[in-house]
C-alpha cells in the first residue's frame, strides 16, 4: 500500500510540473524573427526614386541650364527695347493728333469762306485767303496730315462716311460721285472719315395703274 500511495504522489507531481505555464523567455527565439513587411519594401523603393529626383545635376547640364536662361533673357530684353522704340516714335508721331481733329472744322469754315471769295478772282481778299491756304496746307503735310482720295474712288467703309445714295448711269454703282466733307487722315491714323454721295444703279420704273388698266 504504501508504494501505491508513493507512485500516485510522483504520478501527481509530474503532472503538475507539466502544467506549469512556460517561462517569458521560452518563447524569446521564435519572438526574435522578424520579416519585413511589403510596405516596407515599398517605402524603400520610394525612397531610392527621391534620392534620385534630388540628385544634383551635372555641371554641365547647369551650364547649358543657364545658357538658355541666359538667351532667353536677352531675348526679352531685345523685344522690350524695339517695343519701347516703336511706342516712343508713335507717342511723337501723334502727339497733336488731339489739335488737329479739333482744326479740321476750322479748315472746313475757312474752305467755305476761300469758295465765296472765288466769285471775284481778283480781288485782294481771294488772293489773301489763297495764301493763307498755302501756309495750312504747308504745315498740316508737315505734320504727316494728308486728305482722304474720295471723289470718283469706290466706296471704302473705313474711310469714307456715306450721307447719301443718287442714281447715276455714268458712273459704276458704288463710287463716289462727291465730297460734302473732307476727310483726313494723319499717317495710318484716320482723323476724319469723308462724308460722300453714292452713286447707284437707276432703278427701273413700275407700270403706272392707267397703263396697266388699258392692257
Amino acid at each position: 500500500m504504501a508504494g501505491i500511495g508513493l507512485s500516485m504522489q510522483q504520478d501527481s507531481s509530474s503532472e503538475a510540473e507539466s502544467e506549469k505555464p512556460l517561462p517569458d523567455n521560452a518563447s524569446g527565439d521564435f519572438q526574435d524573427i522578424e520579416h519585413p513587411s511589403p510596405e516596407e519594401d515599398e517605402v524603400g523603393d520610394d525612397s531610392v526614386v527621391e534620392e534620385e529626383k534630388n540628385k544634383e545635376p551635372s555641371l554641365e547640364q547647369q551650364v547649358a541650364e543657364w545658357r538658355e536662361r541666359a538667351i532667353r533673357s536677352a531675348a526679352d530684353l531685345e523685344n522690350f527695347r524695339k517695343r519701347m522704340e516703336r511706342e516712343k516714335g508713335e507717342a511723337r508721331r501723334y502727339a497733336n493728333q488731339s489739335l488737329l481733329e479739333e482744326l479740321l472744322p476750322v479748315l472746313d469754315n475757312f474752305h467755305m469762306g476761300l469758295d465765296a471769295a472765288s466769285a471775284d478772282a481778283e480781288s485782294m481778299i481771294f488772293r489773301g485767303m489763297e495764301m493763307v491756304k498755302k501756309q495750312l496746307d504747308d504745315f498740316l503735310s508737315g505734320q504727316g496730315v494728308e486728305e482722304v482720295s474720295a471723289e470718283g474712288e469706290m466706296f471704302d467703309p473705313a474711310v469714307h462716311e456715306a450721307v447719301s445714295q443718287e442714281d447715276c448711269e455714268a458712273s459704276p454703282e458704288g463710287s463716289v460721285l462727291r465730297v460734302v466733307r473732307r476727310g483726313f487722315k494723319m499717317g495710318e491714323r484716320l482723323l476724319r472719315p469723308a462724308n460722300v454721295v453714292v452713286s447707284r444703279a437707276p432703278q427701273a420704273e413700275e407700270p403706272s395703274e392707267e397703263m396697266e388698266e388699258e392692257s
